[in-house]
């Protein structure tokens, strides 16, 4: 589930990215705060159909981590583990597959992608507790999290407001709404690093906000497991060839 990231400011998100997205010349990393989650569906909204986001096949992988891959109990990490555990979540993931589509060919971003997302994230729902709710905060006595992309409703995180039901397309066009966003904070960002750099520096961001984005080398550095872009991008990868 995704780590929570940084509290919000005085200044809403969503001035911060109309901002941003207003602005004509790069952002450097002293310029661009640190936006987890952040509601933005609508500052970003016309730019998703004309922006191009990189080969997923061509982004570099790592695969996943000993720990991510002791979910399934697996005896190894790497992009073998995620392969596997990509085909686990194969067949539930089947049921939202038309919905992934139509939401990857609205948004201009990999289907596999957003399936691969939905693996990670809930196991294509396998893992979501109280009709579509994960990652449970003790401290706050809530859920952070909802639905397949568990988009981070904590309002000490992402301060998103869940829209649609936990499985529909309306929550997967918002959970590709904010990877678009945090794609285009990378390449703000990065504006040196390739298409596949940023985008794999965008899913990064999708889990621990584009400010713990520091470097390439160290992209997954703050994230969940301490591999999240590489899992994701391995899985990603899986899917592309199996349909996606």
């Amino acid at each position: 589930m995704r780590k929570a990231s940084h509290k919000q400011t005085e200044t809403s998100y969503l001035e911060r990215a109309t901002s941003l997205i207003r602005c004509s010349t790069p952002q450097t990393e002293q310029t661009v705060p640190n936006l987890p989650h952040s509601s933005i569906n609508r500052t970003i909204r016309g730019v998703t159909r004309t922006m191009g986001y990189g080969n997923i096949r061509s982004v570099e992988t790592s695969g996943a981590s000993w720990q991510t891959a002791q979910q399934d109990r697996l005896g190894y990490s790497g992009e073998r583990a995620s392969h596997k555990m990509a085909e686990t979540d194969m067949d539930r993931m089947s049921q939202y597959k038309s919905k992934i589509m139509r939401v990857g060919q609205r948004h201009g971003v990999d289907p596999a992608l957003i399936a691969a997302i939905i693996s990670r994230e809930s196991r294509a729902g396998n893992q979501l507790k109280d009709g579509g709710w994960g990652d449970w905060n003790p401290q706050r006595n809530a859920y952070n999290a909802w639905g397949l992309m568990q988009v981070d409703v904590n309002p000490n995180g992402g301060g998103h407001t869940a829209k649609g039901g936990w499985d529909s397309e309306e929550h997967l066009n918002q959970g590709t709404e904010i990877l678009v966003y945090f794609i285009n904070r990378i390449s703000n960002k990065f504006p040196d690093w390739s298409k596949e750099q940023q985008l794999k520096g965008g899913i990064a961001a999708y889990n621990q906000g584009d400010g713990n984005v520091r470097s390439y080398s160290g992209v997954d550095q703050q994230t969940t497991g301490g591999d999240y872009s590489n899992d994701v991008t391995a899985r990603a990868q899986w899917y592309k060839n199996n349909g996606y």
